[in-house]
């Protein structure tokens, strides 16, 4: 049985539809998704458009992928990516900054190794030597108390998977560029994570994990300007409230 055909019917019982159920949501009659499921038959684009929205996968993964045997394309470990780096004369590790103004040549240049040389570079002492490190100056005051111009320091994490929710990441994506925030890891549920900024919590937005470039993990901070302190800092009650209200968002988008 090629991956489609067992796709189809994977994804149908998981969605809990019968064939009759599927067959009227893509305008076909119940028989030709009998005929999907044998291998008899191929689905038109349209209707292959329309499985893929309806069980939100991509149409590659659909056509080529047997998510039943393998699980879901974007849960698997991918191939090693070979990082660049600057290094000192000593064989270790510089930590390369990425200036605001730099940002946007960052998408294209950041596996450019004469791209990353021509950055900015320095070290930090009582880091981990056991990482690789990248500073990102933040722009916009979504973070506060952090200000525009700190420097968020951040470990290299080689997988989605290993983000922790209510943490704060520096995320290199295709779409938002490159953004600083707390993010929620809904990857094995919905293939997506959900960033919220701290002075806005209650409006998070969800970033496909494809869309996702590179992930900093947040380990440090370099900043000319001391916080003020707030009444009212994040505690556990609001980290609570945060995540019951991303919770409800995720029901509405998925339209439970």
């Amino acid at each position: 049985m090629n991956p489609l055909s067992s796709n189809i019917r994977f994804l149908r019982k998981k969605a809990r539809l019968t064939q009759g159920q599927l067959a009227e949501k893509i305008g076909v009659q119940r028989s030709m998704i009998s005929a999907y499921e044998d291998g008899r038959s191929d689905p038109k684009l349209a209707s292959l458009e329309i499985m893929a929205t309806l069980f939100k996968v991509g149409a590659d993964e659909l056509l080529f992928w047997d998510i039943e045997r393998n699980g879901r394309k974007y849960l698997q470990q991918e191939a090693l990516k070979i990082l660049t780096v600057t290094l000192d004369g000593k064989e270790e590790e510089w930590i390369s900054m990425v200036g605001e103004k730099a940002a946007a040549g960052y998408l294209n240049g950041y596996a450019d190794p004469e791209y990353m040389e021509n950055l900015p570079n320095f070290r930090l002492p009582n880091l981990s030597k056991n990482n690789t490190y990248r500073a990102f100056e933040l722009s916009g005051d979504s973070m506060l108390p952090l200000q525009p111009g700190t420097l968020i320091i951040g470990a290299y994490l080689e997988h989605g998977t290993q983000i922790k929710n209510g943490k704060t990441y520096v995320l290199v994506t295709k779409n938002e560029g490159i953004v600083y925030k707390r993010v929620f890891n809904y990857i094995a549920e919905h293939g997506k994570l959900f960033a919220v900024s701290d002075n806005d919590r209650y409006k998070p937005y969800d970033i496909p994990i494809q869309e996702v470039l590179e992930i900093w993990e947040a380990r440090a901070f370099v900043s000319t300007h001391f916080p003020d302190p707030t009444p009212e800092p994040l505690t556990l009650d609001d980290l609570g409230t945060m995540i019951r209200e991303l919770k409800a968002d995720i029901q509405k988008i998925s339209g439970n």
